[in-house]
C-alpha cells in the first residue's frame, strides 16, 4: 500500500513541478518587442466568435478543459505548444507526463536503487515531454528566422512586379517550405475569412515570437497608415537579418571555449558521483544517510544551479 501512495504522491507533485519548470523556462519578452506589439495591435480585434472558430484559434474561448487551463496557467505551456506546432491534446500531454513520472517512481521502488531517488527520477522523466516541446519550439523558431530574409525578398519582388501584399503572402506559402510557408499561408487564409491584415499579422507574431517578424509587421502597419515604399523596407529588413546572422556566427565562434568549459564543469560532479556509486556504494551513500551529507548535497546542487546561470549569462550574448 505504501508504494502505491508514494507513486500517487510523486505523480501529483511532478505535475505541479512540470508547470513550475515550464514557467521558469518560458521565454521573456524584450522591451522592444513590447513596444512593437503596441504599434502592431493599434486596432482592437473586432472578429466575431464564429470567425475565430473557423480559423481554429479562438483566444477568447472560455470553454477550455481542465488540462488546457492547467497548461495555460503554469508556464503558458499551451501557447508554447502552439508555437512549437505540437498538435497533442492537453489532456494527453499531461497524461504522458504523469505516466512517465509514475513509471520512474515504480522502477526505482522495484529495484535496489535508493527510494530517496524516486522523486528525482520521476521529475526527470516527467520533464522530458516539456523539454521536447521547448527544443522543438526553439528549432522551429530558428528555422523560421533563417527563412525570413528569403521570404521578405520574395515579397519585395512580388510587390515590385505589381502584386498585392496578400498575393505575396500566398506566393510565400506556395513557394517556401515549413514553418514559414505554413505561417504565411495561415495569415493569407485568415484574411480570406474576414480578418484584417493587421489582425492576421498580429496573430502570426504571437505564434512566432520573432523580433524581425515584428519589425516587418510594424512596417506593414505603418506603411498602410502613412504610405511609403514597402518593398524597399523589406529589402532593408532582410539585409539587417543577414548581417545579424553573420555577427551571431562570429560570437558563436568566440564563445565556443566558454560553452565547452561550462558543459565540462556542470557534468563533472554528477558523473563523478555515479562513478563513486558504482565503485564504492556504501561510501557514496553516506551523502544520503548522514545529515551533514544531505546538507552538503543540497548546497552543491544550489551552487551548481548558480554556476550554470552565471555561465549562461556570460556566454549568452544577444545580437
Amino acid at each position: 500500500m505504501l508504494p502505491i501512495i508514494i507513486v500517487i504522491s510523486v505523480g501529483v507533485g511532478v505535475a505541479a513541478m512540470v508547470g513550475a519548470v515550464a514557467f521558469a523556462l518560458r521565454p521573456q519578452e524584450e522591451l522592444a518587442e513590447d513596444r512593437l506589439r503596441v504599434l502592431v495591435a493599434g486596432t482592437k480585434r473586432e472578429s466575431t466568435a464564429e470567425q475565430a472558430t473557423l480559423l481554429g484559434n479562438n483566444p477568447f474561448d472560455e470553454t477550455r478543459t481542465i488540462a488546457e487551463e492547467f497548461l495555460s496557467h503554469f508556464g503558458n505551456l499551451l501557447h508554447i505548444m502552439e508555437q512549437a506546432d505540437v498538435n497533442i491534446p492537453a489532456s494527453r500531454f499531461l497524461s504522458i507526463c504523469v505516466g512517465l513520472a509514475a513509471v520512474g517512481a515504480v522502477v526505482v521502488l522495484a529495484t535496489p536503487v535508493p527510494n530517496v531517488l524516486a522523486p528525482v527520477v520521476a521529475l526527470v522523466l516527467a520533464s522530458t515531454p516539456v523539454l521536447w516541446v521547448l527544443i522543438k519550439r526553439k528549432k522551429r523558431l530558428n528555422q523560421f528566422n533563417k527563412q525570413l530574409p528569403e521570404a521578405l525578398e520574395l515579397l519585395s519582388r512580388s510587390l515590385r512586379a505589381g502584386h498585392s501584399l496578400a498575393s505575396g503572402f500566398s506566393l510565400v506559402a506556395e513557394e517556401m517550405p515549413e514553418p514559414i510557408g505554413k505561417e504565411f499561408g495561415r495569415a493569407f487564409e485568415e484574411q480570406n475569412l474576414g480578418l484584417t491584415l493587421e489582425e492576421a499579422l498580429e496573430g502570426m507574431t504571437q505564434r512566432v515570437p520573432n523580433m524581425d517578424l515584428r519589425f516587418f509587421a510594424t512596417a506593414v502597419v505603418l506603411q498602410r497608415q502613412t504610405g511609403g515604399d514597402l518593398a524597399e523596407i523589406m529589402d532593408k529588413i532582410g539585409k539587417l537579418i543577414r548581417d545579424r546572422f553573420k555577427l551571431a556566427g562570429q560570437i558563436q565562434a568566440l564563445t565556443g571555449e566558454g560553452r565547452l568549459s561550462g558543459v565540462v564543469l556542470l557534468a563533472l560532479p554528477p558523473v563523478l558521483f555515479l562513478v563513486m556509486l558504482y565503485l564504492n556504494y556504501d561510501y557514496a551513500m553516506v551523502l544520503f544517510r548522514d545529515e551533514t551529507g544531505r546538507k552538503l548535497m543540497a548546497g552543491a546542487l544550489v551552487m551548481q544551479l548558480l554556476g550554470a546561470l552565471v555561465i549562461r549569462k556570460i556566454i549568452n550574448i544577444k545580437v
